[in-house]
């Protein structure tokens, strides 16, 4: 079958395409930005990634026509809670528009459970996203999840922070709310099975695990398995804003993501019972289960996808791989440094591991310093970390950066800064001709942008001085 998935680089679609690949499918994937996109499916035959974007109608025109089935994994198109539910039906409607233009027999949409009567905004903008994508010209199949729990799951990583940072928590009432997790190898076998299943032609289920537990319940069962003595005590005074804040200021979140979540978290995500497991023959593990085998994908450092990578953990929606691959001379600071390398292989090595636990070689508590004040100007911060210790991909996050270039052979690592600034930044690393060539370039905004740059000057000199001498040094 040919079969289009978008969301081709978000979380579920990076562990979806490579089961849709063994069986023999061919691959349509319409992506924003096909640079990124390259890097994660190099190696891979039968797919083919098309530049195209969904809030773009008449950039759909590329997509192919002869394609037999279609994966719609489109979600939180912008962390805003002005406008996130404007722009995902507007790229819903732009699909229809699309897919009813094609031999499409099948889609297949990802939502959330919505049957509670009080939804939150993102929960209504899933329900009419389900039904803008109804059509007469093809069947839709729709599986509504609750908390999806796995490796770089951001309900996962969440509750991983609360549980692994502290000891105690006093925190909001939303953490008595009833909901069904479901594990995200689950998750891929729902949507991976009703691939071409008549029966389940113009259905909508909801999946979810074996229980019904509470968000505190999670907290304590988490905890459980990482062996930890956690106690929570619930309080009604908690407001959403200072909620949105605690989560904000202990998780990896971004505030809107952070603030979007308390608002959804107050809802009851509790799954209509069907016949759906025995349909596709699927037997859903329980939370504590999922919670342990998404440490074995990251002690196996086998975290396929991460929802910190996508553009929404920065709070930005930036095409960052396509606008900021060209780093700009004019109207720009510079601190360029160079060194003579030994060894070539150890050094890029050294490149490739930088940031997360590894840090950044030199002035670490400065680091965390610059890391804690964009936190609390609503930045990333340092808490996003890396996906993998020794690997970067185009589009990667890492820590208060977002990897534009990443080429190991060719010697050059390429980040552009997602902090707080008065301006842009970014940080590159080449090796040429035995000589490691280390360039951070800022281009200022107004004057506070200059104003800026030479406060920080000594502080660079050293930082960048240290850095560069620590990854020369082999």
């Amino acid at each position: 079958m040919k079969i289009l998935v978008t969301g081709a680089t978000g979380y579920i679609g990076k562990r979806l395409i490579p089961l849709l690949l063994n069986d023999g499918h061919k691959i349509v994937c319409p992506v924003r930005d096909k640079k990124r996109a390259e890097n994660y499916y190099k190696d891979q035959k039968n797919i083919e990634l098309i530049e195209a974007d969904f809030l773009n109608g008449h950039s759909l025109q590329a997509l192919p026509t002869d394609v037999d089935a279609a994966y719609y994994l489109i979600h939180s198109m912008s962390n805003s809670a002005k406008e996130f539910h404007v722009l995902e039906e507007k790229c819903a409607f732009n699909f229809k528009r699309y897919a009813e233009t094609t031999s499409l027999k099948q889609v297949i949409y990802l939502s959330g459970i919505t049957n509670d009567t009080k939804l939150s905004k993102h929960l209504l903008s899933r329900k009419n996203v389900e039904n803008t994508l109804s059509s007469g010209n093809y069947a839709l199949t729709t599986f509504k999840a609750g908390i999806i729990v796995g490796s770089g799951s951001s309900s996962f990583e969440i509750i991983r922070d609360l549980v692994e940072k502290l000891p105690a928590m006093i925190a909001p009432k939303w953490l008595n709310t009833k909901t069904q997790p479901l594990s995200i190898r689950d998750v891929l076998s729902f949507l991976h099975k009703a691939l071409g299943k008549e029966e389940l032609y113009n259905t909508s289920y909801d999946i979810f695990g074996p229980e019904v537990m509470t968000y505190k319940t999670m907290l304590l069962q988490f905890a459980e398995v990482r062996k930890l003595k956690r106690w929570i005590l619930t309080v009604p005074v908690m407001t959403p804003k200072l909620s949105s804040y605690w989560l904000y200021f202990v998780t990896s979140t971004s505030y809107k993501l952070a603030s979007s979540l308390v608002n959804s978290m107050g809802v009851e995500v509790i799954g209509n019972k069907s016949n759906i497991n025995q349909i596709l023959e699927v037997n859903p593990m329980t939370y504590k289960e999922a919670v342990e085998l998404a440490f074995k994908k990251i002690q196996q450092n086998s975290i396929v996808s991460s929802w910190k990578d996508s553009y929404v953990s920065s709070g930005k929606l930036k095409n960052y791989v396509g606008e900021f691959i060209n780093v700009p001379e004019y109207g720009c600071f510079k601190d360029y440094k160079k060194r003579k390398v030994k060894d070539r292989k150890k050094t890029l090595d050294k490149i490739w591991a930088i940031g997360g636990e590894t840090g950044w070689y030199y002035g670490t508590f400065l680091w965390k310093i610059r890391g804690f004040i964009d936190q609390i100007y609503g930045g990333a911060g340092l808490r996003r970390g890396r996906r993998h210790p020794t690997e970067l991909n185009a589009g990667d996050a890492l820590d208060f950066w977002r990897v534009i270039y990443a080429d190991k052979e060719k010697g050059k690592l390429l980040l552009y800064a997602e902090m707080i600034l008065p301006g842009e930044a970014w940080l590159e690393f080449n090796i040429e001709d035995g000589i490691l060539y280390q360039t951070a370039t800022f281009r200022p905004v107004g004057l506070a942008g200059r104003l800026y740059w030479y406060a920080v000057v000594p502080f660079h000199w050293f930082i960048f001085n240290g850095m560069i001498n620590k990854i020369a040094k082999v």
